[in-house]
């Protein structure tokens, strides 16, 4: 799969050696200029459905499981991948100085009808909602959201960045 982007956070840890890779999945589903996303409530910010690759799981399983997870999406078909997206990130446990993210994203088809999603604590706690968004100002919010606010989360450059891709070369 092509590199999209590889980026450092910049005061990553010196201790780079003391790693451990993470690997996710990002559902790209368009219809015209809508794009099914999920709205974040705690970061009020909008980001790709997707989420970490379980052990012995692979990519495309993932994918399809995370999507319906998060969206309530069905009947996933016509996958295809776009590209990863890596990123080193300081952690913030005693286990590890850095995470190695690597995520991989595919366009795909789903149904038109979303089921109930089956969101994690974590993310119910977070507010977060799936919803279909026009493209353009799902990137002019996250964007306004990046110069502004003081509670965005480490995902809205990864995000923004993936949906002007999309947009390039998508639409």
């Amino acid at each position: 799969m092509r590199l999209l982007k590889s980026t450092k956070v910049t005061n990553l840890h010196s201790n780079i050696a003391n790693s451990f890779t993470r690997k996710a999945t990002r559902a790209i589903v368009l219809n015209g200029e809508s794009i099914l996303l999920l709205y974040t409530q705690r970061y009020h910010d909008y980001s790709l459905p997707g989420g970490g690759i379980d052990e012995g799981e692979d990519n495309i399983t993932g994918l399809i499981r995370e999507l319906r997870e998060e969206t309530g999406a069905q009947n996933v078909t016509n996958i295809k991948a776009f590209g990863c997206y890596e990123e080193y990130r300081n952690w913030y446990k005693a286990d590890y100085d850095v995470m190695h993210m690597l995520s991989y994203c595919y366009t795909c088809d789903i149904d038109q009808e979303l089921l109930t999603p089956e969101f994690e604590a974590h993310e119910l706690q977070n507010g977060m909602q799936p919803l279909w968004m026009n493209i353009h100002k799902a990137i002019e919010h996250n964007e306004l959201v990046i110069k502004s606010s003081d509670k965005k989360g480490l995902s809205i450059e990864r995000e923004t960045y993936l949906l002007k891709r999309i947009v390039a070369e998508l639409l």
